[in-house]
């Protein structure tokens, strides 16, 4: 097995450039990075990694904790992270917490004993006082869709009140009065804010809220089709239907192809997320972008900056969601 000694002798250069090349540890020119890489390869060589870590003390592994591996939600946020690391040499190890305090805990804790360089972490079950405590003990970590005050400059997410605000008010503008909502699971806060920024669009245009027509979903498949099922079993007459992501919305739009509505003209409905489906359910989804491959970019930009010491300038901490009107909105007025 060649050696590093080799690897300097037959590029013609220092050791310590051979090591900075590895490393990535200083600055190199082209030219010489050429000939150390070219060398390497021409005498297949492969540098030890757990020699790199103990020059660098760094691992050069970034751990990620999401709720679920799962779904069609998280694969964008994944890929986008594992492409911004791997460009510059540093890999991911990937951990679901499954929105369990306990399994949140026990995954961060893992993904600590890896000697990650940096977390993270879209987490919704752990205290902000054990985010907190993580964060006074030293740990290198960036949130995701949540927001701690005290760790403000840790935080990247969402506007989800703005995200559940427009959906309705696409609605309202579209002359539909009689409003049905499915929620996410209420002790989360994503979906807290979201039915805030509902109530906020029903408040702006003057219409009454009505507690009948909100029912709590899980953010699944089937809390759709519940929903449905249980509004329609309401003698309340509504012309729409928010949803408060995506899974939900393409559940409810099932259960009214299969209890015969026409949708859009009887039934008009809105998701959140803009997931890569939302194109192909019938009709094509109106829903709220979340941007979240761009949240995943800039949370990788944010470990490139604070952990890596790599000259970025400027971390983005809110992003706004936007509306994409397909075909299943229908103007009544």
């Amino acid at each position: 097995m060649a050696t590093i000694y080799e690897v300097s002798k037959l590029a013609g250069v220092s050791l310590a450039t051979v090591s900075r090349v590895i490393n990535k540890t200083a600055p190199v020119r082209e030219a010489t990075r050429e000939k150390v890489e070219a060398a390497m390869k021409e005498l297949g060589y492969r540098p030890n990694s757990v020699a790199q870590s103990l020059a660098s003390n760094r691992s050069n592994s970034i751990g990620i904790l999401v709720p679920e591996l799962g779904g069609p939600f998280y694969a964008e946020l994944l890929s986008r992270i594992e492409n911004e690391f791997r460009r510059v040499g540093k890999h991911v190890i990937i951990a679901a917490g499954h929105s369990d305090e306990e399994l949140e805990r026990e995954s961060i804790e893992f993904l600590r004993s890896r000697n990650c360089d940096a977390l993270i972490l879209h987490v919704e079950a752990v205290s902000d006082d054990y985010l907190r405590g993580l964060a006074d003990a030293g740990c290198a970590f960036v949130l995701m869709n949540r927001l701690v005050e005290q760790l403000a400059d840790r935080c990247i997410n969402l506007d989800n009140l703005l995200g559940g605000y427009l959906a309705t008010k696409h609605l309202l503008e579209l002359g539909h009065r009689a409003i049905a909502y499915v929620s996410g699971p209420m002790w989360k806060r994503d979906a807290q804010e979201r039915y805030q920024g509902h109530q906020r669009a029903l408040q702006e245009f003057g219409v009454p809220f009505d507690s009948n027509l909100v029912f709590e979903g899980d953010y699944q498949e089937t809390g759709g089709v519940k929903a449905l099922q249980y509004f329609r079993s309401l003698d309340k007459p509504f012309t729409a239907l928010v949803c408060a992501n995506d899974e939900m919305a393409s559940g409810a739009i099932t259960t009214a192809h299969d209890l015969g509505m026409d949708l859009p003209s009887q039934l008009s409905v809105v998701g959140f997320d803009n997931v890569n489906f939302a194109h192909y359910t019938y009709p094509k989804l109106t829903t709220i972008d979340y941007p979240l491959g761009e949240i995943g970019h800039m949370a990788a930009q944010w470990v490139l900056k604070n952990v890596y010491q790599q000259p970025i300038k400027d971390i983005r901490a809110v992003f706004a969601p936007q509306l994409v009107i397909r075909d299943s909105t229908y103007r009544i007025n």
